[in-house]
């Protein structure tokens, strides 16, 4: 029973075999047929456009973080001998003055009743530091002029567009336990 399974199994394949080859020519005539009658339309792609290289010309001008920047700018405030600048350049530098104003964080504030006197506490690169009224911060020439127990002020002495010295205030918050 099984052996006359197989061979029914076998006739069916054979048969259906036999079915597909008759459209297999079919489809072949088909194909040749649409590869005949099908032209392929491809755009044809542009040329490259020409690369004009334009000569550097700024080079030759004044970089705007340039020492000598500086110099011609205390030249210009040797004239004006009140000025913001002279007063900055003349005095030692503090120790947190070699960092940026955004490498600061605010960690803490305390005041001494025995002194009067409100100290804020500083960390930078993973130190901790204690500043008052009068210290200065930042590469900015800041000097701190307030301290509350959320905030730092301080006033920063910047170029503006035009080149000239002006104050400006920036404050320093509080930061949160867990940044």
């Amino acid at each position: 029973m099984i052996k006359r399974s197989w061979t029914l199994v076998g006739v069916a394949v054979l048969a259906l075999l036999a079915g597909c080859s008759a459209d297999v020519d079919e489809l072949r005539q088909w194909m040749e047929q649409q590869h005949r009658e099908v032209k392929a339309t491809v755009t044809p792609l542009l040329p490259p456009k020409k690369f004009l290289p334009q000569p550097y010309e700024a080079g030759a001008g004044v970089d705007p973080f340039s020492p000598q920047k500086l110099s011609v700018a205390i030249k210009q405030e040797a004239v004006q001998p009140n000025s913001l600048l002279t007063a900055e350049i003349n005095r030692r530098k503090e120790e947190l003055e070699q960092f940026p104003l955004d490498s600061m964080s605010m960690i803490g504030w305390m005041f001494r009743a025995e002194e009067k006197k409100a100290y804020a506490l500083l960390r930078v690169d993973n130190q901790t530091f204690k500043v008052s009224v009068g210290n200065y911060l930042g590469q900015n020439f800041g000097r701190i002029t307030k301290i509350s127990e959320t905030a730092i002020t301080l006033r920063e002495v910047v170029q503006d567009a035009a080149g000239e010295w002006i104050e400006r205030t920036s404050t320093l918050q509080l930061q949160e336990k867990g940044r």
